[in-house]
């Protein structure tokens, strides 16, 4: 085979696989879109597979070409709602100065999940089956929960004492994460919403913890 011919030949393949691909990015956008939306609309915490292909108008053989089981899509779903909230959370950080300012932008951002009806039944779901998918898909989980603990490590850091530990502005901001994910969970899970003195004691609360004073007040609109 002359060198043309492997070059043209390699080139079809090519691009025949990068058609692929978009096909199956297509068909996994679908999926998690209309996923989403049976979710808006029952409220289920976890949506039948069925249910799923039904609004889709896939076949389950469709289905696990692209995804090996129901599980990885909800993880796929949890990391589109995570990147959705860090790219949501990173405008309100910008739009402020102080460092002490993004901290609390960052926790009135996440509790705004459970203020808006959209918001929270996009989100519960997720949260509900956080634990579960945590053990399946651990390493998965953890670059989805880095993005959100990431966006805390510099205000942290240029808030925080200049003697400070390498690591603290990390462990930090994992504590932080823990407590306001913490409360998220347990008003999506019970339907219920923070009011905005709940809100303000988190922030005093996180701010205290970690030796910082909280700034002035912000009102938080939802991500989704």
């Amino acid at each position: 085979m002359s060198p043309l011919t492997e070059a043209l030949a390699r080139r079809a393949v090519e691009r025949t696989v990068a058609d692929r691909q978009a096909e199956y990015a297509q068909e996994m956008r679908r999926i998690v879109e209309a996923t989403y939306g049976l979710i808006e609309r029952t409220g289920s915490l976890d949506p039948s597979l069925r249910d799923i292909l039904a609004d889709t108008g896939l076949s389950t053989q469709a289905f696990y070409r692209l995804f090996r089981s129901k599980d990885e899509l909800l993880l796929v779903l949890l990391d589109d709602g995570r990147r959705r909230l860090v790219d949501y959370l990173a405008g309100r950080m910008a739009a402020v100065d102080l460092p002490t300012d993004k901290i609390r932008v960052w926790i009135e951002g996440v509790l705004a999940q459970a203020s808006t009806p959209r918001a929270a039944e996009r989100t519960r779901p997720f949260l509900a089956n956080e634990d579960r998918l945590s053990e399946l898909f651990p390493v998965e989980q953890r670059e989805s929960v880095d993005l959100l603990v990431d966006l805390l490590v510099q205000p942290l850091t240029d808030a925080g004492p200049p003697d400070a530990p390498p690591d603290a502005s990390r462990r930090d901001a994992e504590a932080i994460y823990r407590l306001v994910f913490g409360l998220l969970h347990a008003h999506l899970i019970q339907r219920t919403r923070p009011t905005s003195d709940t809100v303000g004691h988190t922030v005093r609360f996180c701010m205290q913890g970690v030796g910082l004073t909280a700034a002035g007040p912000d009102v938080a609109g939802p991500a989704r």
